[in-house]
């Protein structure tokens, strides 16, 4: 059988490289003609032909194509160039699920999807996991924990699927490094330094975590040319032996799913298998109680109880993210004491969501590579004063799969009685469709001295990737 890996921009270059490394007959397609010359090479050490579709003529029997769940081609526009061969298809996640069905049994294993805070919530697993030196996917890079101490893997990666396998094979070059084999020092017996795994994705998930998460469809936002959508991309968490999903997007989109173990949660629905029975908002330290029933386990138990928990919280997405947090950690069975301290410790991701004093004003950032209408939102309806603080809205475009609706931003921020600031691409977009006119800051960092100057305070609600903005 041939393989043909679409896509060598997300991560097929890896996938490729894993099929011929087992021995299978790979082709590859670079439909975004983005291959680099290194990763070129790469793939013909590994015998590896690019081809363009066309060239499917050339080709008899059977043909397993592997695309990404995002691909702008439909299944039938790939078979029409050759409808004599016997087709099978994949997406990324799922080869991926296949190469790595076998790994790490022993450990447990979490795979979070989602529109919003999925970053955040890695981090709070692995805050309650770090015991277990949990080895990390996320938009802020490969990280491995050893012991409570940071190594990082690599920082400049994607959530794709393929970059789970990247994340294990780095994993695996730390503990297994070949100088220190050829020494002696250490055997090449697949040794490993960590004991849990938490790994984050954009567009559903591979199938092998113990628990799959699926955090909300806060936008049911288009892909793949308008042909599907972020919750049918989703619908891959329900490959995951038990599942953790919030109530309202499972009703909303996954009520025919015949799964087994799927936990619901809910800030509103008590009929969620964990749900929120008192909340009390603040910007320091947000207090809830939870109710849960029937919680289904990864080792096939089930379990009710109820919990009060304290943590950084100050908004309602925030807290729906801690719930889905928590109900994961239960569907582990982590001790419910664990649970209540590690997430109380948890103080946001400098550069996430996260509060700060600088001299007399409170700054509260919101930044995030998926920051769109809903989340802007929210960021704003969780300030109950908004007469003490500048709000101030930008970003850069093109950095998800996810675009901001400005019509409606625009039509938000008229309907604000604040003092507004817009920044970046995405601010200078939007001012042009407000009624009101609000200043434009072409630097982002100008924003924080103006607030600072006026001795005023800052939500600043910023759409762009981590690594930029930590270079301020």
């Amino acid at each position: 059988m041939n393989n043909l890996v679409i896509d060598l921009t997300h991560g097929g270059v890896k996938i490729a490289i894993s099929l011929a490394k087992k021995g299978k007959n790979v082709i590859a397609y670079d439909i975004y003609n983005t291959l680099e010359s290194i990763d070129a090479k790469m793939l013909a050490i590994y015998n590896i032909d690019l081809i363009q579709l066309v060239d499917l003529a050339d080709f008899k029997g059977d043909m397993n194509v592997i695309y990404p769940i995002h691909l702008p081609l439909t299944h039938e526009e790939i078979i029409s160039y050759n409808p004599n061969l016997n087709y099978t298809f994949q997406t990324h996640h799922e080869i991926i699920g296949e190469l790595l069905k076998d790994w790490a049994l022993d450990i447990p294993k979490i795979e979070i999807t989602g529109v919003k805070g999925k970053t955040s919530s890695v981090f709070m697993l692995k805050d309650i996991l770090i015991d277990e030196n949990p080895l990390i996917l996320s938009s802020l890079g490969s990280i491995i924990y050893e012991n409570g101490k940071k190594i990082i893997l690599k920082r400049n990666i994607s959530i794709t699927p393929a970059n789970i396998k990247e994340t294990i094979d780095l994993a695996y070059k730390i503990a297994n490094p070949v100088c220190q084999i050829a020494e002696g020092v250490v055997k090449s017996e697949h040794l490993r330094k960590y004991n849990s795994a938490i790994f984050e994705s954009s567009l559903g998930v591979s199938g092998i975590g113990d628990v799959g998460v699926l955090l909300n469809i806060a936008e049911d936002y288009p892909i793949a040319k308008g042909r599907s959508s972020a919750s049918e991309a989703k619908r891959q968490v329900f490959r995951c032996e038990t599942v953790v999903c919030e109530k309202e997007s499972f009703d909303r989109y996954y009520q025919n799913i015949k799964h087994d173990k799927v936990n619901t949660f809910s800030l509103t629905d008590s009929t969620a298998n964990l749900y929120l029975k008192n909340v009390d908002y603040s910007l320091d330290e947000t207090e809830i109680d939870i109710v849960y029933n029937n919680i289904k386990t990864v080792n096939d138990n089930v379990i009710s109880g109820e919990m009060n928990l304290k943590m950084f919280a100050p908004g309602k997405h925030n807290v729906s993210n801690v719930m889905g947090v928590i109900l994961t950690s239960i569907a582990l069975e982590i001790p419910q004491d664990k649970i209540i301290n590690r997430i109380k410790n948890y103080k946001g991701i400098p550069g996430r969501t996260n509060k700060k004093q600088i001299k007399n004003s409170i700054i509260i950032e919101e930044i995030n590579p998926g920051i769109n209408t809903k989340a802007i939102e929210e960021s704003v309806n969780m300030i109950s004063n908004l007469d003490d603080y500048y709000v101030a809205i930008g970003g850069d475009y093109g950095i998800t799969c996810e675009e901001i609706d400005e019509d409606k931003v625009s039509e938000f921020l008229d309907s604000l009685n604040s003092k507004i600031i817009l920044t970046g691409d995405v601010g200078k977009s939007i001012s042009q469709k407000t009624s009101e006119k609000y200043p434009v800051i072409e630097n982002y960092n100008d924003v924080y001295d103006i607030a600072l100057k006026n001795n005023k305070n800052l939500l600043f609600i910023y759409r762009s990737d981590y690594r930029k903005l930590s270079q301020r």
